[in-house]
């Protein structure tokens, strides 16, 4: 027999989750690849005004000595205001219009356009990437003007630094908004599923026989899901009751017809030669055993039903005892055997009243088939520590020791339903005694020879 398949499992709220943080680390990805191009843009501008500022301020002390010369009288405050903590490398140059005048004559000049005043360009220093801005200016000698040119240059090191701890604070910001949407996400989700969470407890809290439209508050969403269950639990119901309707009506036209055919043998019994009366007993006895057996199906059938019960009611145990022992000693005569009761006036266990009847008419029926001749039966309701027991003691041989859980099987049902053996009652035992969470067990006691089929039940007061 093949298993049915697994359902497969997922969350709601992880799937929404997952969504969430995955659309949330690409926007954010891209968001940064943005974020690192202007934080660039920004440090090379803040660097840039620094670099402006710097060759203005040199411009500015540039001037023309008595032979018409230019002369530089170079502010080391300028070159300050470059300073950083990212211990950057600065350079400067001045040319006038003959060529280089001071500075480092190795750095490079940027060529100006018209009507800049200043130009700015990355480059090289050596080994050294640099930022280098150049400065055009003039200087009056009181007969013609004298074009001059400031170049300065800094490493890059300071730049790239803010860069970094731009694009990191972005980064920290992005994950703290990204953390924030998720719980958001993750609470809002939460509170949206409650109706689910609702709507699964009541179900579980129901009675398995409860087949009414389910009613609850839910959202809109679910209104399609939960119509289609209500319209499959009402077409179940329907069938279950169209069931147990063909089950009693099944049960009722075939005993009618087997009491019939008893009946009528029993008139020709009287009538035919004694030739035909061995096959007439054959053929009543076939008829008992049938009808024993549409009995005890019947009886797995109302245990089916019963089990769809959340709640057994409290029942009288010695009460069930004492008359089924009543009403089992006309069948223990024609054996000849002595049946009779030990126990409590009043033994209360959960149980159904008229199961619990039928598992102790099977234990004292099978007693009474198979205990040998002159037999002595005695039914017990006994009080124990462990909760109420229900035995049925025979002096007679009783079962193998293996053979009570094979006969509690139900797969042996149909097998010793045709063959009309006593492991149909014991099996119907033993369906009910799991109805009941009862435990069946049997014993041997010695001086005299006992057997003893036991059941206990549950103790009723036990949390």
């Amino acid at each position: 027999m093949t298993s049915a398949p697994a359902l497969s499992r997922w969350s709601l709220r992880r799937r929404l989750l997952g969504g969430l943080l995955l659309s949330t680390v690409i926007l954010g990805l891209i968001a940064l690849v943005d974020t690192w191009g202007e934080a660039r843009r920004t440090a090379q501008s803040v660097s840039d005004r620094v670099l402006a500022g710097s060759a203005l301020a040199i411009a500015e002390r540039v001037s023309v000595d008595l032979s018409g010369d230019i002369q530089v009288d170079l502010p080391y405050s300028a070159l300050d205001m470059l300073a950083s903590t990212a211990e950057d490398r600065v350079f400067y140059r001045v040319d006038g219009p003959d060529g280089f005048l001071s500075g480092y004559e190795d750095l490079a000049t940027l060529p100006g356009a018209p009507g800049d005043d200043t130009a700015f360009a990355d480059g090289r220093y050596g080994d050294t990437r640099i930022r280098i801005a150049t400065h055009f200016g003039q200087v009056s000698t009181g007969e013609e003007s004298l074009r001059f040119s400031v170049t300065v240059a800094e490493s890059t090191r300071a730049r790239d630094a803010l860069a970094r701890s731009i694009l990191i604070r972005s980064a920290l910001r992005l994950a703290g908004l990204a953390a924030g949407a998720a719980l958001i996400v993750w609470l809002m989700v939460t509170n949206a599923l409650r109706p689910m969470d609702r709507l699964a407890r009541r179900l579980s809290a129901r009675a398995p026989d409860d087949l009414s439209p389910l009613r609850a508050d839910i959202p809109s969403e679910m209104a399609g899901p939960i119509d289609a269950m209500n319209s499959f639990m009402q077409r179940l119901d329907g069938a279950v009751q169209a069931l147990r309707n063909f089950t009693g009506n099944a049960g009722h036209q075939l005993r009618t017809p087997l009491a019939t055919v008893r009946a009528q043998l029993a008139l020709i019994a009287r009538t035919t030669p004694d030739a035909a009366q061995d096959s007439i007993a054959k053929a009543e006895a076939a008829l008992v055993r049938a009808e024993r057996v549409l009995a005890q199906l019947m009886v797995l059938a109302r245990v089916d039903a019963a089990a769809a019960r959340r709640a057994l009611p409290e029942t009288d145990l010695a009460a069930i005892a004492r008359t089924t022992t009543a009403e089992a000693i006309p069948n223990a005569d024609r054996f000849g055997h002595d049946l009779g009761y030990e126990g409590e006036d009043r033994l209360i266990a959960r149980a159904d009243p008229v199961l619990c009847a039928e598992l102790l008419t099977n234990l004292v029926d099978n007693a009474i088939r198979y205990a040998g001749p002159q037999a002595v039966i005695t039914v017990r309701a006994l009080s124990t520590p462990a909760g109420p027991v229900l035995e049925v003691e025979d002096n007679g041989p009783g079962l193998p020791p293996d053979a009570l859980p094979r006969l509690l099987a139900r797969q042996d049902l149909r097998k010793d339903a045709l063959e009309g053996t006593h492991g149909l009652g014991l099996a119907v035992v033993g369906e009910i005694a799991r109805l009941f969470g009862a435990q069946l067990q049997q014993a041997r006691a010695e001086d005299p020879p006992r057997h003893i089929i036991r059941c206990r039940f549950p103790d009723p007061d036990a949390a």
